[in-house]
């Protein structure tokens, strides 16, 4: 079971990391969009993925916008993890098709309740 982190902050990435790895996922690990959509070319079906908004080259609501467009990626988790919280940009980003939304800063039972609220499969309880 593969989750995909993606965000420009290597500290925001390892702190992700320490909250999902332990639910049984194998992490994997991006620093924006486009190396992001280069991770799920790389394994069979990745069940999460995190990603920040506000990134380079590919930022978080194009990276939705293009695993959206492909059937192959339909069943994947999308939270988006970001700073953004105005109700418009919200709203894009439901439009593009993210599963929900954590406001950074965040706290690891916040996430845990929002994987548990669009059903990502936790193999292994939380701490």
């Amino acid at each position: 079971m593969y989750a995909l982190i993606i965000d420009d902050s290597r500290a925001m990435r390892r702190i992700l990391r320490q909250i999902v790895e332990p639910l049984g996922f194998e992490i994997m690990e991006a620093g924006n969009g486009q190396e992001g959509l280069a991770c799920l070319h790389q394994v069979d079906h990745v069940e999460l993925t995190l990603v920040d908004w506000n990134m380079p080259v590919m930022n978080g609501l194009e990276f939705v916008k293009a695993v959206r467009a492909d059937d192959g990626w339909r069943e994947m988790k999308l939270v988006m993890v970001t700073t953004e919280t105005e109700p418009a940009q919200m709203a894009r980003a439901l439009m593009a098709g993210v599963d929900e939304f954590v406001m950074k800063p965040f706290t690891a039972d916040i996430l845990l309740d929002k994987l548990r609220l669009i059903g990502v499969n936790m193999t292994q309880q939380a701490g």
